[in-house]
């Protein structure tokens, strides 16, 4: 059932995916606190056992971020962030669901309005 449900699932988004081709965008990723001031991505890996710095610190995104911000400047405006320990928001950008994700990271075919899922992964073939 579960299976089925995540095909499902997979097969609206890619049905989505075919109509709003213009909604993809290439996405930045920073480490952050609150305030969107760059910290060193340890403070994000949650397979540290929360031991770069516990709550506090974001996964900040934005399609006006690019690489090479160094840590401790402030992120342009613009950007939306969510818990660096939240799985799901991970896996809906195409991140890792867990661990460290390096400053600076972009993610080409992010879909625009914070949606679930990116293309390319078409491994959902069940073996037998």
């Amino acid at each position: 059932m579960a299976l089925s449900s995540t095909f499902l699932l997979l097969a609206a988004g890619g049905a989505a995916a075919c109509d709003n081709g213009n909604d993809y965008q290439d996405e930045g990723f920073y480490c952050a606190d609150e305030n969107g001031v760059i910290v060193d991505e340890d403070y994000c890996d949650d397979d540290n056992g929360g031991g770069g710095g516990g709550g506090g610190f974001f996964i900040w995104h934005s399609s006006g971020y690019r690489s090479g911000y160094p840590v401790g400047s402030r992120l342009p405006s613009g950007g939306s962030k969510f818990a660096y320990n939240d799985r799901a928001a991970r896996s809906s950008f195409g991140l890792p669901s867990s661990g460290r994700i390096s400053n600076g990271t972009v993610k080409t075919s992010v879909v625009g309005k914070g949606g679930s899922g990116t293309s390319g992964k078409s491994s959902s073939r069940s073996g037998g």
